[in-house]
């Protein structure tokens, strides 16, 4: 999968205003950690992540892709007049219908002329759909076109509390399928992309791989369901976290390689690596496996935590914003997503 005329024209992000610390949702488990004798600092230890972000209560997904929606439209240069395409790229979505794009398109005030719809692909959505907005644009569809996606991961976290907190069958077995349902933050994150002689953007979208190993699709579920221990609906997901890093590790091995051919690139040839990451164990191990330079890779999951299909374009924001990504550089960005699902993308500066 090559592209030849796509271009990056301005990325925006939104980083929720309320920090929450590892350490402050142990506190909140504190009578869980104690029957269960576990250690304070489990969480930051296992993951890597200090804090995440949250938004403020009533804050919708629609909301927050929105705040980085007008953020990407500005640093484009480009009139929202000219925006034909919207895609609303999050696991998190405003309801099931009408789509989510609906509602930020008529925040930001696009035109009627603008193909609007959602992509939901787990934490590969954005990734999905910067493939989908490409596609248009290298076949003259479109000229530009707008992908958003904001997370809205406070009521996983909340139902998650509660649920451990009333389930007194939990074990110290049990409690492991709920772990990275803690390891959750909330963002926003919006890419305009054009084609290039709409473009004053630098960074071309080379192409990418992608894989897919639906064998293992029971390793992470979520949704809208009753919690057994507090009978209301909540939302709430089970993973087998490390089943899921084996599968999904194995499964980024074979689209490594597909991609590596695909883009005719060799891996030293890459200078910078945006990851959707989940926890320092995955990423050392992804590391490991595809016997890359893990000092390449540009790390914010420290202090964002898993933000779903915001991870990687986000990090990559942030990266050309740090001057991380730069000029005469090649990146790529890496995502595993449950499913399983495996997409990498590569760019050109």
């Amino acid at each position: 999968m090559k592209f030849q005329q796509v271009r990056f024209n301005g990325f925006g992000y939104e980083l929720p205003p309320e920090v929450i610390s590892s350490e402050d949702i142990e506190l909140k488990l504190a009578p869980v950690y104690e029957r269960l004798k576990l250690p304070q600092g489990r969480l930051e230890l296992m993951s890597g992540i200090k804090e995440r972000r949250f938004w403020p209560r009533g804050t919708r997904p629609s909301d927050a892709a929105v705040l980085a929606g007008k953020k990407a439209i500005k640093a484009s240069g480009i009139s929202p007049a000219d925006i034909d395409c919207l895609i609303f790229t999050s696991v998190s979505r405003d309801m099931m219908e009408p789509a989510t794009a609906s509602f930020v398109h008529s925040q930001l005030g696009l035109p009627d002329k603008c193909l609007v719809f959602d992509i939901s692909n787990a934490c590969l959505g954005f990734l999905d759909g910067m493939i989908f907005l490409a596609n248009m644009i290298e076949l003259g569809q479109v000229r530009s076109g707008l992908l958003v996606a904001g997370e809205t991961a406070e009521d996983l976290l909340e139902s998650t509390i509660n649920n451990l907190l009333a389930d007194t069958s939990l074990t110290r077995k049990s409690i492991k399928y709920s772990f990275a349902s803690l390891t959750i933050g909330s963002g926003s994150v919006a890419l305009v992309m054009t084609h290039e002689k709409y473009s004053k953007g630098a960074q071309k979208f080379i192409g990418g791989a992608y894989r897919a190993n639906t064998r293992h699709n029971d390793l992470c579920q979520g949704g809208q369901c009753e919690s057994p221990a507090t009978s209301r609906s909540s939302t709430l997901m089970a993973t087998d976290s490390e089943e899921l890093m084996k599968q999904g590790i194995a499964t980024a091995k074979s689209t490594w390689d597909d991609f590596i051919a695909e883009l005719d690139w060799r891996p030293e040839e890459i200078d910078v690596f945006f990851c959707h990451r989940v926890g320092q164990a995955h990423a050392r191990l992804l590391f490991e496996n595809l016997q890359i330079d893990p000092e390449k890779n540009f790390e914010t999951l420290s202090f964002l935590g898993n933000t779903g299909s915001v991870s990687a374009p986000v990090t990559m924001a942030m990266g050309i914003e740090q001057s991380i990504f730069r000029p005469g550089q090649r990146a790529a960005l890496l995502g595993i997503g449950s499913g399983i699902n495996c997409l990498m993308l590569g760019v050109e500066w």
